[in-house]
């Protein structure tokens, strides 16, 4: 099932940022947490068929396991807000909407009181550009 595109004024994103800010801190949290478990899990695991997981393996590829499914949770969420999750280490989130005639992403990063920036579509972070607040983004209708 293919869900519509979101699109975003600033003030709409804006007013996501409660939400957003909590789930971004959970995955910024759970993330170094999973590739730990997977880390341990592998060392566990290493020189050791799958067929023949030590218990302490299990227990921690369980773990590894339970981990991703609460990443997977906060991604959907996300999702489901319209926002894309873009960095588990910045915490950087992009909000589709229009600047100027055309779809860009406002941007933001965890830590910052709200959104003040945005770039093209294909330049990422590095392409970051402060909002115009003469030519605030605003859907079009």
């Amino acid at each position: 099932m293919n869900q519509a595109l979101k699109v975003f004024t600033v003030e709409e994103a804006n007013r996501t940022l409660p939400l957003v800010r909590r789930i971004v801190a959970d995955l910024i949290a759970l993330h170094p947490r999973w590739r730990a478990a997977v880390a341990a899990f592998e060392a566990a695991q290493a020189g050791v068929t799958a067929e023949a997981e030590t218990e302490t393996a299990r227990t921690l590829r369980l773990e590894a396991g339970r981990l991703a499914g609460e990443i997977e949770a906060c991604l959907d969420e996300l999702g489901q807000i319209g926002c894309i999750f873009k960095d588990f280490e910045a915490g950087l989130i992009d909000f589709p909407s229009f600047y100027d005639e055309r779809m860009v992403y406002l941007c933001w990063r965890h830590g910052e009181a709200r959104i003040e920036h945005w770039h093209e579509l294909d330049s990422g972070f590095a392409g970051r550009r402060p909002l115009d607040h003469d030519l605030l983004p605003v859907t079009n209708s």
